[in-house]
């Protein structure tokens, strides 16, 4: 089984850097994931770009 990447995102709450790993395999979507350090959650975005690489962008649960 291939382990998945990993990638470095900055907490929206706390600031800290945490590691997520990245299934890119279901495509483009959008899920919660809560901090590693301030146990808040963040909604992470998964979107592809052209080239198929995955672009990941991380927000307070409740910003639009």
């Amino acid at each position: 089984m291939a382990s998945l990447p990993a990638e470095d995102i900055a907490c929206p709450y706390c600031g800290e850097t945490i590691t997520v790993f990245v299934d890119d395999s279901a495509g483009e979507q959008s899920y919660i994931e809560d901090c590693q350090i301030c146990c808040r959650p963040i909604q992470i975005r998964l979107r592809l770009d052209r080239d198929g690489t995955p672009q990941l962008s991380a927000s307070a649960e409740n910003e639009a």
